[in-house]
């Protein structure tokens, strides 16, 4: 198995080599997020793990392609915590559709959004580029038991991919009611009404080891999904 530097990446390639690669490769475009991660998480914590999952998922499946990151979403439950920046659900889905519509070339092009609340844009884009006749899957970790926001989950993702952005020392527990719970006053008012250090979870026993587990887990569960998708 290649080592995750050595995957595709389509910044990297002139555009010669991108069109020998057209007609029968996917592209996988990492969606995260700029967004506060609790006090001891940093804002681009979405985005490490998005790219993360890319990475494996071109390890995985050797027609897959890594897209440059698209660094910002729908991060409007985060807004007033200095640096968080959200572009919203409108214009998150206008610039899927063109990223889908100009990927036209290649055999299929697979969205992988490592935030929830992206996730009203990516089911506009993708109705519409469907619609279109395009080929299109778009895909986001699901992690049975997991918490939601800068709990156990996330920081053991961190610890596995970059350890040194983790602030041990400001790791905190927040609200730990589920996200079914927590989500009617969460949206209608945002993430500090519900947890004033805006973590949903605890931190309390991450590990590296367990991230690197979730990591894999995922990864497998993103592989089996393109490959259903393009058989």
């Amino acid at each position: 198995m290649p080592q995750l530097e050595e995957v595709p990446q389509l910044e990297a390639m002139t555009w010669p080599e991108a069109e020998a690669l057209t007609r029968d490769s996917i592209v996988a475009v990492p969606i995260g997020s700029t967004e506060q991660h609790g006090p001891h998480l940093p804002l681009g914590t979405d985005s490490e793990v998005a790219v993360a999952l890319c990475r494996r998922l071109a390890q995985r499946c050797g027609q897959v392609v890594v897209a440059p990151l698209l660094p910002y979403g729908a991060s409007g439950e985060h807004a007033g915590f200095p640096g968080t920046v959200s572009i919203g659900s409108a214009a998150l889905a206008s610039v899927l559709i063109e990223l889908g519509r100009s990927l036209d070339r290649f055999d299929g092009v697979v969205f992988i959004s490592a935030h929830g609340g992206n996730a009203d844009a990516l089911a506009e884009a993708v109705g519409t580029l469907r619609a279109e006749g395009r080929h299109i899957l778009s895909w986001a970790p699901r992690v049975p038991g997991g918490d939601a926001h800068a709990g156990r989950t996330e920081t053991s993702l961190m610890l596995a991919l970059k350890p040194t952005a983790v602030r041990h020392g400001q790791a905190q527990a927040g609200d730990t009611r589920s996200l079914a719970a927590l989500l009617p006053r969460l949206r209608a008012e945002g993430v500090a009404a519900v947890s004033p250090n805006v973590v949903l979870g605890d931190p309390s026993g991450a590990s590296a080891e367990e991230g690197a587990a979730l990591l894999d887990a995922l990864a497998d569960d993103l592989a089996r999904a393109v490959e259903e998708r393009w058989q």
